[in-house]
């Protein structure tokens, strides 16, 4: 593990216990919770399927992809995220695997997967175009890759900056979505990209944004 790594990984550990609080992250408002599960509901493929939850956090998509009868492996690099998404499916009585590991190359063996999902992850890795190929990887044939990203003027934890470097990661502060688009054209057959950041999506937020919000889904 490199310092910059283990930075990474003591920052997220610590953000674990408030990381819910966010109303995008924990999801407890009822509003906030149907328009993730309306929207994942539409970009997963028909019939339960198995789903690598990339940086999952704690838990939150993977509860609602497990509630609707998807299979789901849960990869974050901070031990104290995965702690707490066990917990949270093991509360709802769900089955879920999750696992401690780097988002460059989660550690799920040979396992292929129907569906790779990340959320508002790629800005923090050192090569997110290596990520990209490795998860489109990890994909069995007629796989999907969804990528809910976007640029915002703050990255990291509320009021606590971020580690020293960060602003040397390729991609700090997030992608745009023609951009992110090009980086994965190469390895898939498919791309489309379905904008978050309307009028009628603070629900997904919590609150009206008006920096750039999207999903990027791809078929392989």
């Amino acid at each position: 593990m490199t310092d910059t790594t283990a930075a990474i990984t003591a920052y997220w550990d610590a953000a674990a216990a408030a990381f819910d609080d966010e109303p995008d992250h924990g999801l407890r408002a009822a509003r906030t919770r149907a328009a993730w599960a309306r929207h994942l509901h539409d970009w997963m493929p028909p019939g339960p399927v198995d789903v690598l939850d990339i940086g999952c956090g704690t838990g939150s998509l993977s509860l609602l992809l497990a509630e609707a009868g998807h299979r789901v492996t849960g990869v974050d690099l901070a031990p104290k995220m995965v702690e707490r998404a066990r917990a949270k499916l093991a509360a709802a009585r769900l089955a879920g695997r999750f696992l401690a590991g780097d988002a460059m190359a989660p550690p799920t063996g040979d396992l292929r997967y129907d569906v790779a999902l990340s959320r508002h992850l790629l800005w923090t890795l050192p090569d997110p175009e290596a990520a990209l190929s490795d998860w489109v990887g990890r994909l069995r044939p007629g796989g999907r890759l969804v990528l809910v990203e976007g640029r915002w003027r703050e990255s990291g934890q509320s009021g606590v900056p971020y580690v020293a470097g960060a602003t040397s990661l390729p991609w700090n502060g997030g992608i745009g979505a023609d951009d992110l688009a090009a980086a994965v054209r190469p390895l898939v057959s498919r791309v489309r990209v379905e904008h978050l950041d309307g009028e009628g999506d603070g629900d997904l937020w919590g609150k009206r944004v008006d920096d750039e919000r999207y999903a990027l889904i791809a078929d392989v």
